[in-house]
């Protein structure tokens, strides 16, 4: 008989990040040992269960760190399977810088009160935020940053919104760029005209061309990438809607000038193809939108899709192309995108790579990928992490709070 645990886990993998599940299952034995007792037990000192909480999830953190370490060591001999983080948590990625565990844990112990608690035990939460700080610090102390790139809806804007002159992440880019930092917005909107992204971007776009912040050689260091990584724009102040189209030549990789027209429209047909069936089988109001390099399902007006036919759909539509033989041709990507679903041709890898290309190569240690959908699968931002450093935020608010970080700690390096 299975248990309700292992049919929960296994409908659930997918929606599982195995590196931060593992750093939870370790922070729950000191909340167990030293919190969650003390709890029901009135003569027990608040204090003193505080600081021996703090002590030990800052011994575990300060453990994690050096098997970090170690595995950065194992990637530069070349042999990162052998590394010991790498057999206690197999779906590890690459790291390209060391994490600063310890003092991130601490950190965000005095924002969150991690170590406080007493019924709570260290969430999910908590820890991607512990690894969010860890990896700005790691930054700042070892960089120099030099290109930070952007998903747009839950990064930059809520959901199906626009980025507003009100918006409080405008500030934080425009100091970014203050300081010759490069910034990309690498988005799934697929648009090919610069008036599209201009109407989701209008308010940074318009802050740029008016700060006196930034000269004018800097303000061309805001680009957009958008389809995952199909149509490049660059910040021109004379261009008609301040995005200008760039040459595919200028910021295409080598794989990308491989990819075949039929290649890509095959891949799109079989990507519709199931999209169709999955609208079918779960009786879905929904439209298909194809378009030159995406096609994808979106609700007819008044209706939402649940979040398991959406999610449904994506792994449908993932494993049937990744079973294909244009599937192992042509990157693609398959997403959950709140509302609708869509298989882009290539990935935020790709894209994120061509922000480093058209920049002069600039090297993933020294760039910063911030997004929300980080998930193995359904999320269009994981595979960024094979190109660059990454922060996983679950709200504009976040991102906000991450680049404050960044700012107010390159002020004091």
């Amino acid at each position: 008989m299975t248990s309700r645990y292992r049919v929960e886990y296994a409908l659930k993998t997918h929606r599982r990040d195995q590196f931060i599940e593992w750093i939870k299952g370790l922070l729950a034995v000191p909340f167990v040992l030293h919190s969650q007792p003390n709890a029901a037990l009135t003569h027990v000192r608040t204090d003193d269960t505080v600081l021996n909480a703090r002590r030990r999830y800052a011994e575990i953190m300060r453990d994690v760190e050096q098997l970090v370490n170690d595995h950065i060591e194992h990637q530069r001999l070349g042999i990162p399977e052998r590394s010991k983080l790498k057999l206690l948590v197999p779906s590890l990625s690459i790291f390209f810088t060391p994490l600063l565990l310890e003092e991130a844990f601490m950190a965000q112990d005095t924002k969150r009160a991690i170590s406080s608690r007493r019924f709570v035990s260290p969430s999910f939460n908590d820890i991607r935020l512990i690894l969010n700080t860890a990896q700005i610090m790691s930054l700042v102390k070892g960089g120099p940053l030099q290109l930070v790139t952007f998903d747009g809806d839950v990064t930059l804007y809520d959901d199906g919104a626009s980025l507003i002159p009100s918006n409080q992440v405008i500030s934080r880019i425009l100091a970014l760029m203050s300081r010759g930092i490069r910034v990309g917005v690498v988005t799934a909107a697929g648009y090919e005209e610069a008036k599209r992204y201009n109407d989701r971007l209008h308010g940074l776009l318009e802050a740029i061309s008016s700060s006196e912040s930034i000269t004018a050689e800097q303000k061309k260091n805001f680009v957009v990438l958008g389809g995952e990584a199909n149509f490049m724009f660059q910040f021109n102040l004379d261009a008609p809607h301040l995005l200008e189209r760039v040459p595919r030549d200028t910021w295409a990789l080598d794989e990308m000038k491989k990819w075949k027209d039929e290649d890509i429209t095959e891949l799109l047909d079989i990507a519709e193809a199931t999209l169709n069936d999955s609208v079918k089988t779960m009786r879905l109001k929904a439209d298909i939108i194809r378009k030159s390099r995406a096609v994808g399902i979106v609700p007819k007006p008044g209706t939402k899709f649940f979040r398991e036919q959406l999610e449904e759909t994506v792994l449908a539509a993932q494993k049937v192309l990744e079973l294909s033989d244009v599937g192992r041709r042509l990157p693609f990507c398959a997403f959950n995108g709140g509302n609708d679903v869509f298989v882009d041709i290539g990935d935020k890898r790709i894209g994120v790579a061509c922000c480093q290309r058209l920049f002069g190569d600039i090297q993933g240690i020294n760039t910063l990928h911030v997004g929300d959908q980080f998930l193995s699968v359904s999320g269009n931002d994981f595979k960024t992490r094979m190109v660059c450093t990454t922060c996983w935020v679950a709200s504009p608010a976040e991102t906000v709070d991450i680049l404050d970080e960044f700012l107010e700690l390159a002020s004091i390096a």
